[in-house]
This record gives C-alpha cells, sequence and structure tokens, in this order.
C-alpha cells in the first residue's frame, strides 16, 4: 500500500495529465474552447503529480530525520553510562 501511494499515486496522476495534454493537442487559445481546457486541466495534474511526490518525499526526509535524532540520543545515553562513545569500543 506504501509503494502504490510513494510511486504509482504520482505517476497516475502524471500519466493523466499527460492524456489530457494530448487530447488538447498542447493548445491554448484566446477563445477557451474544450480542447484548451483539456490542455490546462492536463498541465494542472502534471503540478499535483509533482506536488504529491514531493510531499512523499519530505514526509521521508523527516522520519529519517527523526531515526537520527534517536540513534544521537542513544548514544548519548551511552555516554552519560559509560563515559565514552559507542564508536569508541570499536577502536
Amino acid at each position: 500500500m506504501l509503494k502504490l501511494v510513494r510511486i504509482w499515486l504520482p505517476v497516475g496522476i502524471a500519466v493523466a495529465g499527460v492524456v489530457l495534454i494530448v487530447l488538447g493537442h498542447a493548445r491554448v487559445s484566446a477563445t477557451a474552447d474544450t480542447k484548451s481546457i483539456e490542455a490546462g486541466a492536463g498541465v494542472v495534474l502534471l503540478g499535483v503529480a509533482l506536488m504529491v511526490w514531493m510531499i512523499n518525499w519530505l514526509f521521508q526526509l523527516s522520519l529519517q530525520s527523526n531515526r537520527e535524532r534517536e540513534q544521537e540520543e542513544e548514544a548519548r545515553e551511552y555516554f552519560d553510562v559509560h563515559g565514552r562513545w559507542p564508536e569508541d569500543e570499536k577502536e
């Protein structure tokens, strides 16, 4: 389910946007006709796909930052108990 949301949802939205742009013949005219509306909706869908992908990417960065913060806290607790950093044991 997670892979569906992270990868296939933005891809699906982008594909729908490209299809609408192709159906609209990538034409924008001064008068709003059906073709130009389709092309405009396609461009909007491409933007939405990019936003969905970026939100997923930022969420992943947030999770990674939280994991690093937890590891640093564990290392500090180890230092408080043993008087040395956990990495110093490996040497």
